[in-house]
């Protein structure tokens, strides 16, 4: 997983302006390796239908994985018949370098990619780009997962497409459903930035690219599509399920580690309403209360749990405290993370020296709590003591939320990004160019 830096934040989302004469509004992207037979025909039904249907200049790119069939002839007189197809051949193999390849170099400002065999219904193109073009979202992918989807395959490829999305959630908690459908799009000022930040170059790509984007805070619409399994595929199942887990891994350890640099491009776009000065409403409030509930609830029965333990062996104010600091870096670290948002390892010491003193507050709290109960009951039962700890932290948990939204996690608001002289007029959208 590549650490270097950033190469920039993405700009505010907008409906796109026109594009130039002779530069086309959308470019898709079909790689291929080894498919003399179905090229042809595949490339002639797309540009037939573009040509019919979508109301916009376009472009059809087959990329050439380094076939070593008939594949680049096929591809040249395609392109040498067809006005709007172009073809680039690449000597290694691999689809997600054929896709990053194509896409970096292009200057279409919407870009898309489908598999050559077509199996997603080409009616689906228009309302998977449409979103893109007009500034609603970032990405768009076809999805043969969500209910109004109409999917024909076999109960062995719909097990590990579901079994994979699900593996998706578990570990890397992606919101998409569908990552390997072979239909999706990106803008391509959205593409230059996360493009660098890939590194598979293979099956795998647009899931990374996904889950990245995700991180970043970028908008993908889902679409669902009518797919018709091909029989003839020749992706092999098992080699592609072993890259794409190795994938998974990969990308996960990265983002827990914090070695991605995507705090620069978290909260890109300008024109979220969360980024609004409104007054009385502070920013993240709700979302970090939720957060820190949960993570409050799991630590309290960590801490009661570990108390329970100590109280064994050692007294009440003994075992109250050790299980007190062992529960506080604990707690520290998740909200930190999950209810702060704060990713990387800088300022890690710092935040949990400041926890610590939290947690020196809610120590007293507690161990006052105890004390009290000692000196009203000689011999006080367990349950009793539990009872006191549970009411004393409570109210521990209200300040210590206070002190971390307030000293340990304060809120930094976002730099209100430059405005960029655009080189085109603004007033006109791609109507213009029709």
């Amino acid at each position: 997983m590549r650490t270097d830096s950033s190469p920039g934040s993405l700009p505010a989302r907008e409906h796109l302006p026109a594009a130039g004469a002779g530069t086309p509004v959308l470019d898709v992207v079909v790689p291929v390796y080894n498919e003399e037979k179905d090229l042809g025909p595949c490339v002639r039904r797309l540009h037939e239908h573009l040509t019919r249907t979508f109301p916009y200049a376009f472009r059809i790119t087959v990329a050439d994985n380094a076939s070593t069939d008939g594949t680049p002839q096929v591809a040249a007189r395609l392109a040498a018949d067809l006005a709007a197809v172009r073809s680039v051949r690449l000597e290694q193999k691999g689809r997600g370098r054929a896709l990053g390849t194509v896409w970096s170099a292009s200057d279409a400002p919407v870009l898309a990619y489908m598999d050559v065999d077509l199996s997603t219904d080409l009616n689906a193109l228009l309302p998977l780009v449409a979103p893109l073009i007009s500034g609603h979202s970032d990405l768009a992918i076809g999805s043969r997962l969500a209910r109004s989807s109409r999917v024909v395959r076999g109960a062995k490829r719909e097990f590990i497409s579901r079994s994979y999305n699900l593996i998706l959630r578990g570990s890397l908690q992606a919101r998409f459903s569908d990552a390997q459908c072979g239909f999706k799009a990106i803008r391509r000022d959205v593409a230059q930035v996360l493009l660098p930040l890939v590194e598979d170059t293979g099956w795998f790509f647009d899931t990374e690219m996904l889950v990245l984007a995700e991180r970043a805070g970028c908008r993908i619409h889902e679409v669902p599509v009518d797919w018709v399994d091909d029989p003839d595929s020749t992706v092999h199942i098992v080699r592609t399920a072993t890259e794409d887990l190795k994938g998974v891994w990969r990308v996960g350890k990265a983002l827990a580690t914090g070695s991605l640099p995507l705090d620069r491009l978290a909260r890109p776009f300008g024109d979220d309403p969360r980024d609004r000065d409104l007054t009385g409403v502070p920013q993240g409030l709700a979302r970090q209360l939720v957060g820190f509930c949960v993570v409050g609830a799991l630590s309290t029965l960590f801490y009661l749990l570990l108390y329970s333990g100590f109280r064994h062996f050692a007294g009440s104010q003994l075992a109250n405290a050790l299980a007190l600091l062992v529960s506080a870096v604990a707690n520290t670290a998740a909200n930190r993370r999950l209810t702060f948002g704060v990713r990387g390892r800088g300022g890690a010491v710092r935040h949990q020296a400041q926890g610590l003193v939290v947690f020196g507050i809610g120590l007293a709290l507690t161990s006052g709590s105890l004390a009290a109960l000692s000196a009203a009951t000689a011999d006080p039962d367990h349950s009793t003591e539990l009872a006191v700890l549970i009411a004393a932290n409570l109210a521990a948990t209200v300040l210590r939320f206070l002190l971390f939204r307030a000293w340990v996690f304060p809120d930094t608001p976002p730099a209100a990004p430059s405005p960029e002289p655009h080189r085109t007029d603004p007033q006109r959208t791609w109507s213009d160019a029709r």
